[in-house]
């Protein structure tokens, strides 16, 4: 009997040793998993050689749908596919691009911090049509380009397979301008990598993770082909580090321009917006913009609330300011315009914001009187209401005032809840008018909580996140709870 008090007493001096322990919403964790660093480290200089591909079907302003695959070689030199389709699954086929050139990597940009600039030169680019419709629309397009009138004769039957040529940089031709092509997106790379843990049974560890962010396309169909990127789009994965499941991943590893990529159906999900949405990484906006995301959508009323956490550098760790938005939102529907996506309209009717660093406390102070909050009363950490000023003039924040949104909602192969809100207009603007809503999208967030928001299992914050000699991630102990139980139980049994 006195070696089982023994037992309990030991147990409940374990118990006292631990701290507290809570409940702590998933919506909280992946964001302090973000103000973490996201386990994310980035290459300087990136390593590109090998192979990158999509890891779905990619929706650019336009809209454009599209799939690509890259080679980068050792020697510098690129071949790159680009295969573009009628629908947003990426199931129809329209015409392929291929792309020849030359790859240099430069210094690092001294405008977006982490990124790499590069000088990029063609050689050849080509087309191969996935109809006679493509070939008859694409035709028609380019006939019409200075220099490029006899690219295809009016009537020309299809030729299943054939390649022609857009450009060349021997005979110094290009009829590319007609599709609005450009490669500037070369001109700004970053490689990231991360671990995935591995979740199959009776195995542990992590599998490495290396993605390629190349710059982001202009907003702005007539700007496009001589914008300089300043933000990424949609990350390209590695074809052999990449997370799994992806099913499109190798699909789209496997094909050429003769055999585009045709990716697997997915049911159309119904919007349904209740509930928390959260980033899933540091994401980066053209001006230099570093933020993480946090919405949440109250469906019985159609009101949200979201906070914009802002950031001065790649990963998220050195905040600067962060804004707090509510209002509500229009009944969706479908979009007209852009396949796939809803367009709804979005009230903004209050705000708050909290510096947090001093650099946006001397800029906020020094904003004009009754532009921003109180005059000359801003202080870091401290969160101030900007509704009375009717916004934050140094902030370009105005209010109240209408966004005019595109959204969807997927799952992803993880079965997981994605919600992608439509791009932000390049030059900074607000799509303040329907003529300005979004054909393309921003980078996803993933559901966190339904509505009500949902909780996780216990977690002592003395051990969360903490890993072992290994790299991975350590045991947490046991609740309180379920020690007391067992002690217990051993009392009984003597």
């Amino acid at each position: 009997m006195v070696r089982c008090w023994w037992l309990a007493g030991l147990l409940l001096a374990c118990a006292a040793a631990e701290p507290p322990l809570r409940w702590e919403p998933r919506c909280r964790q992946q964001l302090r998993h973000l103000r973490d660093g996201g386990g994310i480290a980035a290459r300087l200089p990136p390593r590109l050689e090998g192979r990158w591909v999509s890891t779905g079907c990619e929706v650019r302003p336009g809209p454009e749908f599209l799939t690509r695959s890259y080679l980068f070689y050792a020697n510098r030199l690129f071949k790159a596919l680009q295969f573009y389709y009628w629908d947003p699954s990426c199931r129809d086929p329209s015409y392929s691009l291929v792309i020849k050139g030359k790859l240099r990597l430069r210094q690092a940009s001294w405008i977006t911090r982490g990124a790499t600039e590069a000088d990029y030169h063609l050689h050849k680019v080509g087309i191969v049509f996935h109809s006679q419709k493509a070939m008859r629309e694409v035709a028609s397009w380019i006939n019409t380009t200075s220099g490029c009138g006899g690219f295809l004769r009016p009537g020309r039957s299809w030729a299943p397979g054939a390649l022609y040529e857009l450009l060349s940089a021997k005979s110094e031709r290009d009829c590319t301008p007609a599709l609005g092509f450009a490669m500037h997106e070369l001109s700004l790379v970053r490689v990231e990598t991360r671990h995935q843990p591995v979740a199959r049974p009776q195995q542990s560890g992590n599998r490495l993770v290396e993605e390629l962010y190349l710059g982001d396309i202009h907003t702005e169909w007539g700007e496009r082909l001589h914008y300089r990127p300043t933000g990424y789009q949609r990350p390209m994965q590695s074809a052999v580090h990449h997370v799994h499941p992806c099913p499109a991943c190798g699909i789209i590893y496997r094909a050429d321009e003769h055999h585009p990529p045709i990716l697997p159906a997915q049911a159309q999900l119904p919007m349904q917006l209740s509930g928390s949405w959260v980033s899933t990484h540091c994401e980066v906006r053209p001006a230099v913009l570093f933020l993480t995301r946090y919405f949440t959508f109250h469906g019985n009323n159609h009101t949200w609330e979201g906070y914009y956490y802002h950031y001065s550098d790649p990963l998220c760790k050195q905040p600067t300011f962060t804004i707090y938005a509510s209002g509500h939102y229009t009944q969706g529907i479908p979009s007209s315009k852009v396949r796939g996506g809803t367009e709804l309209a979005f009230r903004v009717t209050q705000a708050r914001v909290t510096p947090m660093d001093q650099v946006t406390v001397t800029m906020l102070n020094s904003s004009e009187p009754g532009s921003c909050g109180l005059t000359s009363s801003w202080s870091a950490g401290v969160e101030q209401d900007i509704t009375p000023t009717k916004g934050c003039l140094a902030l370009g924040i105005s209010l109240p005032h209408t966004e005019y949104e595109l959204f969807k909602t997927e799952h992803d192969a993880q079965e997981r809840s994605l919600l992608y809100i439509g791009e932000r207009p390049t030059d900074g603007s607000s799509p303040d008018s329907p003529a300005k809503r979004p054909t393309s999208y921003q980078a996803p967030l993933v559901q966190c909580a339904g509505a009500p928001e949902e909780f996780s299992n216990y977690l002592s914050l003395k051990y969360s996140g903490k890993k072992d000699a290994n790299g991975n991630e350590a045991l947490k102990p046991l609740p309180v709870a379920f020690l007391l139980f067992v002690a217990l139980v051993f009392l009984r049994w003597d």
